[in-house]
């Protein structure tokens, strides 16, 4: 890895509406940002903090694969699929869009909510609506990058219907973990808690960074860290 573009925690975008807190890695609603559209397929990380009762109403959305990664809390969705759940932390959920879903999302607990929801553009549109959610296999995320989507699936992992990969890595202070990334890959990773070095720079909580450059991308855990690493191919 010889090249590392930073995108910092503090020069995100950010909405402030009531029940809901926000930063944007890249452009979303009122927040325009020519410079940061998205990378590759990954169109939209939004770290939102939710107030208890606070929460989405029913909307639409289509032509999207939205992967919802709760931190802290709890997230009660419903959908037009007649979906009725609860996400929690050590789950990944996937709602693929298509032709055109709507949900509600609302903060099922008596604290904050805190979680990333991850927009990927589909390999190409339209399609059922669909939906999924599971637990992830934490041993294959302790000390190392664990799947926990793919256009596979299983094991621990939601399906995309984009030739996208999502790691995790669960890393005690002290810990190393390698990525290995492919010729003409792209991987963008993003700070969940704690703080690593990855290419020399320190990236904490909120901090994103992307590369292209084939091979061994290292991260060193400052402190007890969790990252997400998207790995993505070329995409026009």
């Amino acid at each position: 890895m010889t090249k590392l573009t930073l995108r910092p925690s503090d020069e995100r975008g950010h909405s402030q509406m009531g029940w809901l807190d926000s930063r944007f890695s890249f452009s979303f609603a009122d927040y325009h940002d020519p410079a940061h559209m998205g990378f590759r397929a990954l169109r939209v990380i939004n770290d939102d903090h939710i107030a208890e009762g606070g929460g989405f109403s029913m909307h639409p959305h289509r032509d999207m694969e939205i992967v919802t990664y709760v931190i802290e809390g709890s997230l009660a969705h419903k959908d037009s699929l007649g979906t009725g759940s609860v996400i929690v932390p050590g789950e990944i959920q996937r709602m693929s869009a298509g032709t055109g879903i709507r949900h509600s999302e609302f903060n099922a607990g008596d604290k904050p909510l805190h979680l990333l929801q991850i927009w990927i553009i589909p390999k190409e549109p339209g399609g059922a609506p669909s939906y999924a959610q599971k637990t992830i296999d934490q041993a294959s995320v302790t000390g190392r990058f664990g799947v926990i989507a793919s256009p596979e699936g299983g094991n621990g992992a939601v399906d995309l219907k984009q030739d996208t990969v999502i790691w995790l890595a669960k890393l005690a202070k002290g810990q190393v973990a390698d990525f290995d990334l492919k010729p003409s890959r792209g991987a963008w990773a993003q700070v969940v808690r704690g703080a690593v070095t990855l290419g020399g720079q320190r990236l904490s909580a909120g901090d994103g960074a992307n590369w292209t450059d084939a091979g061994l991308a290292r991260f060193e855990a400052n402190d007890d860290s969790e990252i997400l690493l998207f790995d993505l191919a070329e995409f026009d």
